[in-house]
């Protein structure tokens, strides 16, 4: 061990090493935020600051020896936890222990259970852990770490000498943030950023700390559930100026509710400000506020109109009334959704929405019901569908809870969509909590919920038949959860692809709550994990299957149309499938494109996406898609560039010029 140095004065230089282990984000880091938060908290507010010599803090997923190389001549080492580094972050704690008994080793973060006598006793290593925000506790604590008396300091819990369980209540919730220097401004990441000068960094920021909404699935609500409290506007201002001066491209706004304020609007005017006088920072994600409708539409507005967002999110979760209730989200409204959902659409904003598989008290019916309703509201890009996940400080994470709602839980590897096999460090896998039933939603029906939203991704979302499905919507008045249900169901003497696809997404269901992975792997399209739709549509393409499944699937719905009995002609739904195939993107195709159809379905097709529909005309229309312009020579290129870079916007059909041949109108865009 290195032995610590003295001051001036005579007492010891106490060194600290600060661990906020995060993942990659294409090829790009995080600067460590929250441990930079405690770093300048205690180099501003500790009685003598040079008593402190803090060490490069450890900030992505590195191998654990080298980790403990960074971390081994620390006296006292704070390690930040979330679900996405648990596994590690114990265990280069728990080496380290091994290695140097005498250290101090602090623990702090979401992760860390508000519950957490069985957390110290499982990991005995762990001398003390902090709940709440951290800033003063962890001055406390390492302010007393050669005495290692922190029995009287509020937030912690520990094991005693005699193993007694300790627990002090958490201090209240600190209402001058600004009292937190900003370890941006402050110089914190000076030395971290000179000494990784290759490093492509990503910045977490904070506006606010609060949130009033308690929604039972979040430890963020649960951990805060009140007042917003707000670090001033020149501080924001000054720090948007030091990314603009690091060129720091992509901003994640830590905020739960941005908009919520009136002064957010400011705030993303000023981003966009320094985007345009600076070029940076090129993206500003944000998480909207709920219920404030004019705020949220002008800030998104704001921040899509400069280039800083890249879709806006519109995070439903449920729109089941009993849903909402049971996991205290009723008091969110709907309408505001519906209402951003239709302003955006017009505004050509684009927006995806997010949908939780396994909420309580949400049922099949209600699932399905509700992917209609966001679909028939004019959710036409994307719908997120995540499986849900326990988080320990949620108040879903509450075992009384979880029997309430018959939750039924398995353990499942984390794997980052789009990642790699080799992403696990020194074969440490993290590890979550995945809800693949309840008693609103049985096994077998939890199943047939996660097949009808891949289902519904890969048909409308991945554009293999959107065209026909929306044209049939409209046309027949069909629901979008019967056309979409039809796939699903359709008998495998007759439809034997349509009964193939629904056969793999039923295999993948059945290994998540076997406690199987939630994406598929697949060596031979780019070595990563796929979700299951994204995988099906390439494997369709590869295999060449795309014009059968078009066959099956426009005989599919003629079927439907004559089980409705439908009294509107199926010829408009035919002129959909040709414009469809047409427009999707495909490798190995070379040349431009003419289809002659008997509708003008382009326009009543786009006039229905844009929020703005015409009617249906019946009449030749010519339409020439210079698909020569964007052509893919190998499979891997376009599974790159189409499949993964282009889903979260839904870039699937080409994006060369469209032109209506006999007006000669251009209808030139991304499709």
């Amino acid at each position: 061990m290195q032995q610590a140095t003295r001051d001036h004065e005579g007492g010891d230089v106490l060194t600290v090493g600060l661990a906020q282990i995060n993942n990659s984000f294409s090829g790009q880091n995080y600067l460590p935020y929250a441990i930079g938060l405690l770093q300048s908290y205690a180099e501003h507010h500790a009685a003598r600051p040079e008593r402190f010599r803090f060490l490069l803090p450890v900030y992505k997923r590195i191998r654990v020896e080298a980790a403990l190389e960074q971390l081994r001549d620390a006296d006292v080492v704070g390690f930040s936890l979330y679900v996405w580094n648990e596994r590690l972050t114990l265990e280069v704690a728990r080496r380290l222990k091994a290695e140097r008994p005498d250290i101090f080793i602090i623990f702090g973060g979401p992760q860390v259970p508000d519950r957490s006598e069985a957390f110290l006793r499982a990991h005995p290593f762990i001398d003390v852990v902090c709940h709440g925000e951290g800033e003063p506790t962890f001055l406390k604590l390492i302010e007393q770490a050669r005495a290692r008396d922190f029995s009287g300091i509020q937030g912690t819990s520990h094991l005693d000498a005699g193993g007694r369980f300790v627990h002090q209540p958490r201090l209240e919730r600190m209402r001058e943030v600004a009292s937190i220097p900003s370890p941006y401004l402050e110089g914190v990441f000076k030395p971290l950023i000179a000494a990784h000068p290759e490093e492509v960094w990503i910045a977490l920021w904070e506006t606010n700390r609060g949130c009033p909404f308690a929604c039972t699935f979040c430890d963020w609500g649960s951990a805060t559930q009140s007042k917003v409290f707000q670090f001033d506007l020149p501080r924001l201002k000054r720090e948007l100026d030091w990314f603009s001066e690091h060129r720091i491209e992509f901003i994640f706004c830590c905020d739960a509710n941005f908009g919520i304020l009136p002064r957010d609007i400011e705030i993303a005017q000023a981003a966009a400000e320094n985007k345009r006088v600076f070029g940076y920072p090129k993206a500003l994600s944000v998480q909207n506020t709920k219920n404030a409708t004019e705020r949220a539409y002008l800030t998104q507005k704001i921040l899509s109109d400069a280039g800083l967002s890249k879709g806006v999110a519109l995070a439903l979760q449920s729109v089941d009334m009993h849903t909402l209730e049971a996991i205290k989200r009723q008091n969110i409204s709907l309408s505001t959704y519906e209402e951003l959902q239709k302003r955006f659409t017009r505004d050509r904003v684009a927006t995806y929405s997010d949908l939780i598989l396994g909420l309580p008290g949400e049922t099949y019916e209600s699932f399905a019901n509700g992917i209609a309703r966001v679909i028939e509201g004019g959710q036409h890009n994307r719908i997120q569908f995540n499986n849900l996940s326990i988080l320990p400080n949620a108040e879903m994470g509450d075992p009384a809870y979880q029997a309430k709602y018959g939750m039924v839980l398995v353990e499942t590897k984390i794997i980052n969509v789009h990642g790699s096999l080799e992403e696990d460090i020194d074969d440490i896998a993290e590890m979550q909590q995945m809800v693949v039933a309840t008693s609103a939603m049985p096994l077998a029906d939890w199943r047939r919920a996660r097949v009808l939203a891949w289902i519904t991704a890969l048909l409308h979302f991945d554009k293999l038949v959107q065209i026909p499905l929306v044209v049939a919507h409209e046309v027949s008045g069909i629901g979008y959860r019967t056309l979409i249900e039809a796939f699903i169901d359709a008998d495998p003497g007759t439809y034997p692809l349509l009964a193939e696809v629904q056969a793999f997404f039923e295999g993948e269901a059945r290994t998540i709550q076997a406690g199987g992975p939630e994406l598929h792997y697949a060596p031979e399209f780019l070595g990563i994990w796929w979700p299951a739709d994204e995988f099906m549509f390439i494997k369709l393409t590869h295999e060449k299957k795309t014009e059968a499944f078009f066959a099956e699937a426009r005989r599919r719905l003629l079927d439907l149309w004559r089980e409705h009995g439908t009294p509107a002609p199926f010829a408009p739904v035919d002129d959909a499938f040709a414009l469809n195939c047409a427009l999707l993107s495909q490798p190995f195709v070379f040349d431009d494109a003419e289809v002659a159809l008997g509708h003008d379905v382009w326009r009543f097709f786009r006039g229905i996406l844009q929020g703005d529909p015409e009617p249906l005309r019946a009449k030749r229309a010519v339409y020439r898609i210079e698909r020569s312009k964007e052509a893919y020579a190998d499979l891997a290129a376009w599974c790159r560039e189409v499949v993964w870079y282009g889903h979260r916007r839904g870039a699937y059909y080409h994006s060369g010029r469209m032109v209506e041949v006999e007006t000669e109108t251009e209808l030139a865009g991304h499709y």
